[in-house]
């Protein structure tokens, strides 16, 4: 390197930085003045030669600490580059990532961590979010051990989900690195996996318990008809049409477990379609008009005449009104009528935000009051005989449930004997755009 390399300024700057070229002027004038009273007095003084040399001094240190300061800055905005890379890094990855220090705070995290912990704040521990004892322990043994492992975490609000945590240690052997060490805790979605097998475990299950009565049925009929009534065709008759029943009954229960099953695969995952719950209402009371009709029970509603926008899917929601508004007609058909109301609350179940409600209401027998707590569960039925005479599959209630579940909505039941039953869903309303 030349002796012009060496004075040669920065790249971006304008020749000498103007505050090291005030401090070197200063100084060198300073000299000059000293010398030049030294000589005029004839003599050099020891006093102002000192004084001379702790100026030259002063203007080198501060020549030096412009350097310092020069340098820093360029150390901060190369870590400032490498701190948003790493931030550009952490919120393309759709899993939760959260980085803490050795101390257990988090240093760093990702939106799909944010928005799994709401109580997740930088700078603060990661207790203060995460209240699980096995990740914390991990996070404490991983420090200690620096080897990594794996812990399981699960959470119930607002829906159960699983998650497989891998907790790896942090560390930087690099003396300028600009990472700190610590622990990064990478969240691994196990919900809908674990969701799968249960689905499969329950499928099994309650398809062998509840289709084991129709198939004896079938079974013993074929045989019939095989054997003493082959020559009967009055008999028959009579024995097709019953087993042409008992396979719709198998139909409509294979079709509501599939249906509660996908359901139940995705019920940790909010809809966010936006679609007019009034229109699904008149909707639907328009298609069960002729069941109505055919049981003598009249329909009538009381729906708003502006739009009512929800969150939800669908289809789901139509499967909702259907089996709401069809139990109401078949297991009320004794009071000839069906109230169905759809209306806005503005505070529901505790939360401040609009909620929409749509209430059902027959006016038959009514439920006695120790099924109410029951009557959601899967096969569960107040009456079976009647239930099953009029096809139902005791899987009706156990899918508004979790259709309303998935929703973020409520289903409450009330009924008194001889008063009838009116069931009310709940559901958050989409916001309102401004007109």
């Amino acid at each position: 390197m030349s002796d012009f390399d060496e004075i040669r300024p920065e790249p971006g700057s304008q020749g000498i930085n103007p505050v090291r070229g005030a401090a070197l002027l200063g100084a060198v004038i300073a000299c000059l003045l000293l010398m030049v009273v030294a000589l005029a007095r004839g003599y050099w003084d020891i006093w102002l030669l000192v004084a001379a040399a702790i100026a030259a001094g002063a203007g080198a240190l501060v020549d030096r600490r412009n350097r310092s300061l020069r340098s820093r800055a360029r150390v901060q905005r190369t870590d400032t580059r490498r701190s948003g890379n790493a931030e550009a890094l952490l919120a393309h990855i759709p899993d939760p990532v959260i980085l803490v220090n050795q101390r257990a705070v988090v240093i760093e995290a990702n939106k799909a961590a944010h928005g799994l912990l709401l109580g997740l704040r930088m700078g603060h521990p990661l207790s203060f979010a995460l209240r699980s004892p096995d990740v914390l322990d991990g996070i404490e043994a991983v420090l200690r051990s620096g080897s990594p492992l794996r812990v399981e975490y699960s959470e119930r609000v607002p829906t159960e989900r699983t998650f497989e945590v891998h907790i790896g240690p942090l560390q930087s052997e690099a003396a300028k690195a600009d990472v700190q060490s610590g622990v990064v805790l990478f969240f691994r979605d196990l919900t809908s996996a674990r969701r799968l097998e249960a689905m499969r475990a329950d499928f099994v299950a309650n398809a062998s318990h509840e289709l084991r009565t129709p198939l004896a049925s079938l079974l013993g009929f074929i045989e019939t008809l095989q054997g003493p009534a082959r020559d009967d065709a009055r008999a028959r008759e009579r024995f097709l049409e019953i087993m042409r029943g008992q396979a719709q009954r198998m139909r409509r229960l294979i079709d509501d477990l599939l249906s509660l099953s996908r359901i139940e695969m995705r019920a940790h995952v909010q809809p966010t379609q936006t679609v007019d719950l009034s229109a699904l209402v008149r909707h639907m009371i328009e298609t069960l008009s002729s069941l109505a009709q055919d049981r003598g029970v009249v329909i009538q509603a009381k729906l708003p005449e502006q739009p009512v926008h929800v969150l939800g899917d669908r289809d789901e929601l139509l499967r909702v009104l259907e089996n709401l508004i069809e139990n109401a007609v078949k297991y009320g058909e004794s009071g000839g009528r069906v109230d169905v109301d759809l209306v806005r609350v503005e505070a529901s179940h505790g939360r401040q935000s609009p909620h929409v409600a749509v209430q059902v209401r027959d006016y038959g027998p009514g439920i006695a009051p120790e099924h109410l707590p029951r009557l959601t569960e899967r096969f569960y039925r107040a009456d079976v005989a009647q239930s099953r005479e009029k096809g139902g599959t005791g899987l009706g209630l156990a899918i508004v449930k979790h259709i309303v579940n998935r929703h973020r909505g409520y289903l409450d039941i009330k009924s008194e004997p001889g008063q009838g039953a009116r069931f009310t869903v709940t559901l958050p309303e989409a916001e309102r755009s401004a007109p």
